[in-house]
């Protein structure tokens, strides 16, 4: 119906006031834009500006018609912006898995440092266990997964983005809490605990099966669970202990306290980062470097390239 060009001469005259000013604010000659405002006129079928006396004023269509030209002409400068910034990986949309665990602190940073680096790119989090998360991967409902290693699959590309320590919860009054000493993997054997789900939460589950074995120790099993806020909760409550990841400082649990353990491995739980190679989604190439970068302030073993 009208083109950017006839917006453009006729906003600039809106804002003069005066054709030659306008012209002049728009590097042309006068007759051209008062060819092209006419031109608008006759195709909206209204008079955009009164001409009847010395100085040209809007009609009050042209007022209305003023505001809207401005948000069209904005809208076209945006939608340039966007599509330049689109191959760039400057804009667009990433879908990011997360297990529950890394929602305590690695994800907050992985927001935080994309709303910062890459603050026209969309971010969409989903919470998935990691074998959901590999299934969404392969099917492409996300882009991008906070995993725990390993993963397979043919398309997928992994990486180890950093280890944690495991550390015993304890009510604060329990004796293992009020000693000097740090607890041993030992000091487990019998002790009423608070058990990972071997369905739900497998990972850990079999971390902590591996170490128990390794130790020779057994402890009692009470519960099984597959959140770790859930689990702190019971011990908090008296009903047992439990091994959880490092993260897990960031609840700030009062009535309970978080120690380091002897006698197993310093850093036994990884976070890991999956993506699917055939991925041509350009945010997600600018992203996984973001994480990489967090991964390193954060003790990690490397970078995501």
């Amino acid at each position: 119906m009208f083109s950017l060009e006839q917006l453009q001469g006729f906003v600039a005259v809106a804002e003069e006031l005066h054709f030659g000013r306008a012209a002049a604010r728009l590097s042309m000659t006068q007759p051209p834009l008062s060819r092209k405002i006419k031109q608008l006129e006759d195709e909206l079928g209204v008079l955009l500006f009164d001409r009847a006396h010395r100085a040209i004023r809007l009609t009050p269509a042209g007022r209305v018609f003023l505001a809207d030209a401005r948000r069209l002409l904005h809208l076209s400068h945006e939608a340039a912006l966007s599509a330049r910034r689109t191959p760039r990986g400057e804009s667009g949309v990433v879908t990011l898995g997360f297990t529950a665990t890394t929602a305590y602190s690695f994800l907050e940073h992985v927001v935080a440092a994309a709303s910062t680096e890459l603050p026209n790119v969309e971010l969409g989090l989903r919470e998935m266990v990691t074998s959901a998360q590999v299934e969404e991967l392969l099917e492409g409902g996300i882009d991008v997964g906070l995993i725990r290693p390993p993963v397979a699959g043919a398309d997928l590309e992994a990486t180890l983005l950093y280890r944690e320590p495991l550390l015993a919860a304890l009510p604060e009054s329990h004796p293992l809490a009020t000693r000097k000493a740090a607890p041993s993997v030992h000091d487990l054997d019998g002790q009423p605990f608070i058990m990972y789900s071997p369905s739900e939460a497998r990972y850990f589950h079999e971390i902590l099966v591996s170490i128990f074995r390794n130790a020779e120790v057994a402890p009692h099993y009470v519960q099984y669970l597959s959140q770790v806020h859930s689990m702190l909760a019971l011990v908090k409550a008296g009903l047992g202990i439990a091994l959880v990841p490092a993260a897990a400082t960031a609840l700030h649990y009062r009535g309970l306290v978080l120690r380091p353990v002897t006698g197993i491995d310093a850093n036994p739980v990884k976070l890991g980062l999956a993506w699917r190679r055939s991925n041509d989604n350009p945010a997600l190439a600018a992203l996984l470097p973001v994480i990489g970068k967090i991964a390193g302030r954060h003790g990690g073993l490397g970078r995501v390239v």
